[in-house]
């Protein structure tokens, strides 16, 4: 499959690769990969362990430095060490597959914490913003408690609220239910559908595939760090035209 470098009528990317390769030794985890994300849908990236879908999220956000193509956000190139790299960061927010709260801080005060330290938004004003954002994720009787009383699943639901404090412009998603039983995991996927249809633009790392099928707008499928297919839900996994896609999916069971 070609490149995708072009947003269909000019649609302008919120977040694009152009030819990224990022090399770990004689490894090369993604391949000259180029990639376009638009405002308002949802992005899922499906593809066995070790194809290279997280390394894609972590170049797009720059936690990995890509050792070649170039990375935009809204338009514009991002480099490292940049003064556009901190308006990336700022406006892209990130949930990894561990949780990542800092365990001192109560969990109203990991949400408030970016908005405070970034921002300079007042202790007051930030308070009342993740006390919003906790309830926007049904954790609303845990504002006080302390991470380490909290199930996997609440502690990623409000590392997905500490996520939307920075009212993010794009949301990554890294496997975020990988951590997590089959109970816990439907409760995170509730919250990210409900996301999804507030028009919130987000790439989700998954082998979720009933959530792919039921939330994206495209699937794109990855193998060996390159794009193998892409294209809306119904067919890249239930009609995909390229083998080894089909290959993928008929051991998984399609979800």
């Amino acid at each position: 499959m070609p490149p995708e470098s072009e947003s269909p009528a000019g649609a302008p990317f919120v977040l694009e690769a152009r030819g990224v390769t990022k090399r770990f030794g004689a490894v090369t985890a993604v391949d000259a990969l180029s990639l376009g994300i638009l405002a308002g849908q949802v992005t899922a990236i499906l593809g066995p362990s070790g194809s290279g879908k997280s390394t894609l999220l972590r170049c797009l956000n720059f936690l990995e430095t890509p050792d070649a193509g170039e990375v935009r956000f809204e338009g514009t190139p991002i480099r490292a060490r940049d003064r556009e790299l901190d308006r990336l960061r700022a406006r892209v927010g990130m949930v990894f597959q561990q949780f990542n709260l800092f365990p001192h801080l109560r969990v109203w005060e990991n949400v408030a914490l970016a908005p405070r330290v970034v921002r300079g938004v007042p202790r007051a004003a930030a308070r009342g913003r993740a006390l919003e954002l906790l309830a926007r994720v049904g954790l609303a009787d845990k504002a006080e408690a302390h991470p380490s009383h909290l199930s996997g699943g609440q502690q990623q639901r409000a590392a997905i609220a500490r996520a939307l404090a920075m009212d993010p412009a794009a949301l990554l998603f890294d496997e975020p239910t990988s951590a997590l039983d089959p109970e816990l995991t439907g409760e995170v996927l509730a919250v990210m559908r409900s996301l999804a249809t507030e028009g919130r633009t987000m790439v989700v790392v998954t082998h979720e595939v009933g959530f792919a099928r039921a939330v994206a707008h495209e699937v794109v499928f990855m193998d060996a760090g390159r794009v193998v297919e892409r294209g809306a839900p119904a067919q890249v996994i239930d009609a995909p035209t390229q083998e080894r896609t089909r290959r993928f999916f008929a051991a998984s069971g399609r979800g």
